[in-house]
């Protein structure tokens, strides 16, 4: 398959065998929102106290170990990536108003560079030797 068709988004729900006790549904739905592991199994633990809720948990779980499949060893490079692509499908708004915020920044100081670059003071400093590393004595 070429790399067009590739999902470029490596950020899915996946089952986490890694840190699993029972299929690793509970540690892959924590894992995909960002959740702590332990709170996500004391929630389904919790609705065991709710006797409706019993055979909906334990059939959806079921099902759940038996749909979603296993994550792979080598998804992510690093935690960064991993954060990143989290952030990208939980909360896309916010993922990019802070890539935004980085351009505005670097687009300032590029600003601030191209005005040194062009003005007078630079070509004086040039034609004396002088730089911006150059120390002015």
């Amino acid at each position: 398959m070429s790399e067009i068709y590739q999902r470029e988004n490596p950020h899915r729900l996946y089952r986490d065998k890694k840190n699993a006790v029972l299929a690793g549904v509970c540690a892959g739905i924590a894992d995909y929102f960002g959740f702590n592991r332990k709170g996500v199994r004391v929630a389904v633990v919790l609705t065991f106290l709710f006797p409706p809720f019993i055979p909906f948990v334990i059939v959806s779980y079921i099902v759940l170990a038996i749909v979603i499949p296993v994550k792979p060893q080598e998804l992510y490079v690093d935690n960064d990536k991993a954060n990143f692509w989290r952030g990208v499908s939980n909360a896309p708004a916010e993922v990019f108003s802070a890539l935004s915020h980085r351009f505005k920044s670097l687009n300032l100081r590029l600003e601030k560079m191209e005005a040194y670059v062009t003005s007078k003071e630079f070509s004086i400093d040039r034609e004396l030797g002088r730089g911006p590393g150059r120390s002015r004595s």
